[in-house]
């Protein structure tokens, strides 16, 4: 097993030496995830961290009406989690799907505590991380907020095509907030009017 791709993800932001990247690798155990399997379901505790080695996953809750909504998607070199079911051992609000066969990386609280012991480095990772994501999360909001759907799909398709080659239309107008078919008229228009 092979962990270049997380190696190279911690360095882009920590100065670690190769012998703290072998201990926090021995931190993560390897998990295969088959194409349409979940690796988290709305109700159970999140008990991991992961980094997704290879594939992709769908993040989403569904509503009281049965309706989907994505809160994002994770594909190769991208984390996934529910922050709060995991930090709290709180039921989980989401669902975490595989688009297609998967290998994620794990880690569970107890050896996450360890780590911090062990390689105390690793808490500057994940404080940076959570910077990032809550940047993410905030430029996602402005986006919803101040562009039109037409705009937020354009966005998306040109920011994430590799995602986009990986999902059908109703798991991007769940992403989006917006209707299938809504999704589906404005990719009918030439892309000079949208």
């Amino acid at each position: 097993m092979s962990y270049d791709l997380f190696k190279e993800s911690i360095r882009k932001d920590v100065a670690v030496s190769e012998q703290q990247l072998d201990a926090i690798c021995n931190y993560f155990e390897p998990t295969k995830v088959s194409k349409n399997n979940m690796l988290l379901v709305q109700g159970q505790v999140c008990k991991f961290e992961g980094f997704v080695k290879n594939g992709c996953f769908r993040v989403f809750t569904i509503d009281k009406k049965g309706n989907e909504n994505t809160l994002y998607f994770a594909a190769k070199g991208w984390w996934l989690m529910d922050l709060d079911s995991f930090m709290n051992h709180a039921p989980s609000v989401l669902n975490i799907e595989a688009l297609e066969d998967s290998e994620v990386l794990l880690i569970g609280k107890t050896q996450k505590e360890h780590l911090y012991e062990e390689v105390p480095v690793v808490e500057r990772l994940f404080r940076i991380m959570s910077q990032k994501a809550i940047i993410a999360w905030q430029r996602r909001l402005v986006r919803n907020h101040c562009l039109t759907a037409k705009e937020r799909y354009l966005h998306f398709v040109e920011t994430y095509p590799s995602i986009v080659a990986k999902l059908n239309d109703r798991q991007i107008s769940s992403y989006l907030g917006i209707t299938h078919e809504f999704l589906s008229k404005i990719k009918r228009k030439p892309l000079s009017e949208k």
